[in-house]
């Protein structure tokens, strides 16, 4: 802890380290400006500060931070352009519900009102609607309690980013200690639990259904549901679906219960529903659909309920009943209440797809997405970018632990790339592979030099198909022909890393794409590769 001299007062600065100090958020990501610089004043030697080149890449390393340790990321960016140009990040992490501490460096106090360079009166409008709370403090002496605020708010369910715009000038001026006594031990905590009888509910709907399903989303992706969700599955023999348009990897992928992805459409998840009489969703929204197939919410006899923490999706749904509770919470009272297994037959296994690689690129995604599941370490955690196949990405995906993959939320391009950056700076010791596509590659390319500098363990595998494939898939389902913008020719992701520092390789055989793969587990810094692959289009839902 400082140590003021006696009788000194504390400065803003000097008690904002002290608490950020108490809540562990000594990690900072940011690019600095000059309305930040105060701020920075004399930085502890026992803070780190994480330096991205372009805001975007600042607020997605502290998402992918944030989502792989489950703790709040401090954010500090440069004034209303610094925030601007982070926007399309924070959509992500909103849909994530990351818990993130964003701020931006205002103007001098006197300056706002004067349309001088770096102010902006409206500040806290900006990241709207993208936050769950934006404050600028009234006076220097209210940013600790405003800071506080912001911390706890972001952790609360449902978790997700809050925005905290801080005057240059509030730094150095004093604040009464008596003011700020309290805040760097308080806790607040959410309870949420279900009340006795709604679980007797809940467990009753259960054990009557001759045919349960589970859906399981993003917030059953962490320690403490993880293992229940899996544990309840197998208590009821119940097939268990990922919730559409994953961010998170929730289950493990090769459980034999579990049934894959649902599609993102309104008739494709009907589809998959038929045959189940009651559905429990468990952490997901009910449901975020992509492709517009409309139909039956649910086939005839299906009933749903759905447990989660964010009680705006909860009222929002159009069909099933809603719980809005915490989910490992509800788990582990289910499971209290489920003594014994009930008699059921067993369900049939999901079959993989085979994918036969050709000796030479290009490679078709599937083969690709084979041998990463034939060749990385059980410890791997995946960042995927790659939006154009995310079919055949989970299709072969084995991953068995929580927090082991993450998705752009919200489907904005730029998250994949530098979240890979805060994820391998959130445990060294786990390697991660980050698969982007060749032009989502180029949203999120300043985060090579950060991995650069930092030496984080990370492929970087880049599959070039030579343009927005994704884009390619909704062409026909939308009845679009001549669509420009499409193709992407002349990009050299190798050349690009090596302008950054990093090692790359381009892969042209089967044997070169094995044996590089399997060389992740024992990676000492950061490297590209460059994957040719077939170009594919897909159904969408």
């Amino acid at each position: 802890m400082r140590c003021l001299k006696e009788n000194a007062v504390p400065t803003v600065r000097e008690t904002t380290y002290d608490l950020l100090r108490a809540w562990g958020l000594t990690t900072v990501f940011g690019n600095p400006g000059s309305n930040e610089l105060p701020f920075l004043d004399g930085f502890p030697a026992d803070f780190r500060y994480v330096l991205g080149l372009h805001e975007g890449a600042v607020l997605a390393m502290a998402d992918g931070y944030a989502q792989a340790t489950g703790r709040p990321a401090l954010v500090n960016l440069h004034s209303a352009a610094g925030l601007g140009n982070a926007m399309g990040n924070l959509a992500n992490a909103r849909a994530s519900h990351t818990p993130l501490v964003v701020t931006a460096g205002q103007q001098a106090r006197a300056m706002i009102g004067l349309g001088s360079v770096l102010a902006e009166p409206g500040m806290t409008r900006l990241p709207e609607p993208q936050i769950k709370w934006a404050f600028e403090p009234a006076r220097a002496q209210d940013v600790p309690r405003a800071l506080s605020e912001a911390f706890h708010l972001a952790t609360l369910p449902p978790a997700g980013p809050v925005f905290v715009s801080l005057p240059l000038d509030d730094w150095a001026q004093d604040v009464n200690a008596d003011e700020v006594a309290h805040l760097a031990g308080r806790r607040v905590r959410a309870a949420g639990a279900a009340t006795p009888d709604l679980v007797a509910e809940l467990a009753g709907r259960l054990q009557g259904a001759s045919a349960p399903a589970l859906v399981v989303g993003p917030e059953a992706d962490d320690e403490r549901s993880f293992g229940l969700v899996v544990e309840l599955a197998e208590r009821l023999q119940a097939p268990v679906w990922t919730a559409p348009t994953p961010p998170r990897c929730p289950f493990p992928t090769r459980h034999p219960l579990w049934q894959g992805v649902l599609p993102p459409s309104i008739a494709g998840v009907s589809e998959c529903l038929t045959g189940y009489d009651l559905v429990l969703v468990l952490g997901a929204p009910v449901f975020r659909y992509h492709a517009y197939r409309p139909g039956p919410w649910l086939p005839a006899g299906t009933e749903l309920v759905a447990v989660g923490a964010d009680p705006h999706a909860a009222a929002r749904a159009a069909f099933g009943d809603a719980v809005v509770a915490d989910v490992a919470a509800v788990l582990g009272q289910l499971l209290d209440a489920f003594p014994a297994a009930p008699s059921r037959a067993a369900v049939p296994s999901r079959e993989r797809p085979a994918a036969p690689a050709p000796e030479a690129a290009p490679f078709p995604a599937d083969a690709v997405f084979a041998q990463m599941a034939r060749v990385l370490p059980p410890d791997v955690r995946l960042v995927n970018e790659s939006t154009s196949n995310t079919t055949q990405f989970w299709a072969h995906l084995d991953l068995r632990r929580p927090r082991s993959l993450f998705f752009p939320a919200a489907g904005g391009l730029g998250f994949g790339l530098p979240a890979a950056v805060g994820v391998a700076l959130a445990d060294p010791h786990r390697p991660v592979v980050a698969v982007l596509g060749d032009g989502a590659l180029q949203y999120g390319v300043a985060g090579l030099w950060t991995a650069g500098q930092l030496g984080l363990p990370i492929t970087f595998v880049v599959l070039r198909n030579g343009g927005y494939g994704a884009l390619r898939s909704f062409v026909a389902q939308l009845g679009v022909t001549d669509a420009p913008g499409l193709d992407l020719p002349g990009l050299d992701a190798v050349q690009i890393a090596a302008g950054y520092g990093l090692p790359g390789e381009r892969i042209t055989s089967a044997e070169q794409l094995a044996t590089t793969l399997a060389c992740a587990a024992s990676l000492q810094g950061p490297r590209l590769l460059e994957v040719p692959i077939t170009a594919e289009t897909r159904p969408l839902g």
